[in-house]
């Protein structure tokens, strides 16, 4: 599909800028939704409609004059695949048909034509629309962005074979996939003040809190008995214009000796061993003796105490509104990204020679695209260092929570099996909802209380 052009445009080519620009440009008209609709799940279509002569394929429940895919727009798409892969160096020349590169690149054009219909059909859904002038401005900036000057564009035009026409459609497929994105986000709910209250209580002392630090003025040199000496003057007048007299002499130290030694905001965490002692056991106002740590003597006096501090959750509100606000946003498109996907494939009917995961009468082995063979060769010959996991694990949803924009709902808490009935392998019946009647008796009749507890 689409991704695995975007993929190619990321590696290799020429080094001038104008073919940077074009690599460029070939990434957003040769691969949509890289990293928003991506992947396939692998279903066995049923009861699929005839595929006409002069189609590859047929999606249902979209406007007509778009629900088929012809085989020329298949034809132009892998030419132009052909086109970018020279361009970009990692086709010397065009794959003959039947060879197992044009196969590879038709699958690639066939799921990427797919994808056109899906947006186009899930946008008429939503009721998504782009204007004429929408595109017009997008692609006047990517063509300003990509291209600087028309005759680079039209260069750009010639050798990938896009027409005009196919630059406009994709600028508006991107359109309409960003505003897919954002009218899908926009239905996730705000965060609730109990979330909010409980990630503030969760980060509060990674994130929300300053320790305890203290601001001290030193003067440091390699030199003992230059620090002695500084020791000296200070002892007879350690107001800060004396320090800045004194550390403008005798100090090494470029921060801090234009500042009178001053250093501000020293935590433990980055003062060291005798250096931290000295500095966190000394009292305000005192010069401590010189110490050597490392390979310099160390003059210290502090002159702050700075507690910890600790937002309040009022301070920091907003903050967390925006960091959760984001994520359910995020989450909401994710789901509503896999049921989009498992939506319009059901609707999708190939043609016996055009078959790839994204048609519902796609008749696969079970195993995922893009798993390696290796992980399922009993001694493959170059071990794959990464496979998927063998089993899907479900979670099942309280019911009344899915939606299609949330399709797995909210989780249903599930309780561990009790001990005893554990170890023993028994089945253990679901628990009776409130007031309901003991096992092998009537219910109460409708306004009648249940009967109370005898105490026998």
């Amino acid at each position: 599909m689409g991704a695995k052009a975007g993929q190619r445009g990321r590696s290799g080519g020429r080094d001038d800028r104008a073919a940077g620009r074009q690599r460029l440009a070939l990434i957003l008209f040769g691969a949509l939704l890289v990293a928003l609709f991506v992947g396939f799940a692998v279903t066995e279509g049923i009861g699929s409609p005839d595929v006409p002569s002069g189609d590859i394929a047929v999606v249902e429940d979209v406007p007509s004059d778009i629900g088929h895919v012809s085989e020329e727009e298949l034809n132009r798409a892998v030419g132009q695949q052909i086109a970018q892969g020279i361009i970009e160096g990692s086709l010397k020349k065009a794959p003959k048909p039947g060879s197992d590169k044009y196969e590879e690149l038709q699958a690639s054009a066939v799921n990427e034509l797919l994808n056109q219909v899906w947006i186009e059909g899930q946008a008429e859904e939503l009721d998504v629309t782009v204007t004429d002038k929408q595109v017009e401005t997008e692609l006047a900036s990517v063509k300003k962005q990509n291209f600087g000057t028309e005759k680079a564009y039209q260069k750009f035009l010639k050798e990938s074979k896009f027409t005009q026409e196919d630059v406009n459609d994709r600028v508006r497929l991107q359109l309409l996939t960003t505003q897919i994105q954002e009218s899908v986000q926009a239905t996730a709910p705000a965060p609730s003040n109990s979330e909010i209250e409980a990630y503030y209580e969760a980060n509060k002392e990674a994130q929300y809190s300053t320790p305890a630090s203290r601001d001290v003025r030193v003067v440091i040199n390699k030199d003992k008995s230059k620090v002695e000496a500084a020791q000296k003057a200070l002892e007879e007048d350690s107001s800060p214009a004396n320090w800045k007299k004194v550390a403008a002499k005798y100090s090494i130290d470029p921060t801090s000796k234009s500042k009178g030694g001053l250093q501000e905001g020293i935590t433990k965490e980055v003062a060291k061993g005798p250096l931290r002692d000295a500095i966190f056991s000394a009292a305000t106002g005192e010069l401590n003796d010189p110490i050597q740590y490392q390979k310099n003597w160390i003059l210290i006096e502090v002159v702050k105490l700075n507690p910890e501090k600790i937002q309040s959750l009022a301070e920091v509100k907003g903050q967390i509104t925006s960091t959760l606000g984001q994520e359910k946003q995020q989450e909401y498109f994710s789901e509503f990204v896999t049921s989009w996907q498992a939506k319009w494939q059901q609707r999708t009917f190939c043609g016996d020679d055009f078959l790839v995961e994204g048609c519902s009468n796609f008749v696969g082995d079970g195993r995922p695209a893009n798993a390696p063979p290796a992980c399922y060769e009993t001694d493959p010959e170059t071990p794959a260092t990464q496979c998927p996991a063998p089993v899907t694990p479900i979670s099942p949803a309280l019911p009344g929570t899915v939606t299609e924009a949330k399709p797995k709902g909210e989780p249903f808490q599930q309780r561990p099996l009790p001990e005893s009935a554990a170890e023993q392998g028994e089945e253990v019946p679901a628990e009776a909802p409130p007031g309901a009647a003991p096992e092998g008796e009537a219910p109460p009749a409708e306004g009648e209380a249940p009967p109370a507890e005898t105490g026998e």
